[in-house]
């Protein structure tokens, strides 16, 4: 089992910047992948950004290419996800996940989810 934890969201305005952070604990979290999704109200739960257990190589959507960034630190189970020049449709409950087998974009793929964070980005 693997547990998550995100943190760091909150109310921005559009240009802004947020870090989410994940921490995890349970089994060894240098072995999963790890990926961010994001869910906005009527709407589906989206890929954001992913990454390899070791680090690399990345993915992201392409509606954040360019203003987020993806980073893990092994050492202190910790994934991040830095979020730069926030814009309205950014708005949404931001989840951290989990997978043994690196399938980026896929919700269905991941074994293991936290229960969310919020970030509500205004104009």
């Amino acid at each position: 089992q693997v547990q998550l934890v995100e943190s760091g969201g909150g109310l921005v305005q559009a240009g802004g910047s947020l870090r989410l952070s994940c921490v995890a604990s349970g089994r060894s979290f240098s072995s999963y992948a790890m990926g961010w999704f994001r869910q906005a109200p009527g709407k589906e739960r989206e890929f954001v950004a992913a990454m390899t257990y070791s680090g690399g190589p990345t993915h992201y959507a392409d509606s954040v290419k360019g203003r987020f960034t993806i980073s893990r630190n092994n050492a202190k189970n910790t994934v991040y996800l830095q979020m730069n020049s926030l814009k309205p449709e950014d708005t949404a409950v931001y989840y951290c996940a989990a997978q043994l087998n690196y399938a980026p974009g896929r919700v269905s793929e991941y074994d293991y989810w936290g229960r969310g964070t919020h970030v509500t980005v205004y104009s």
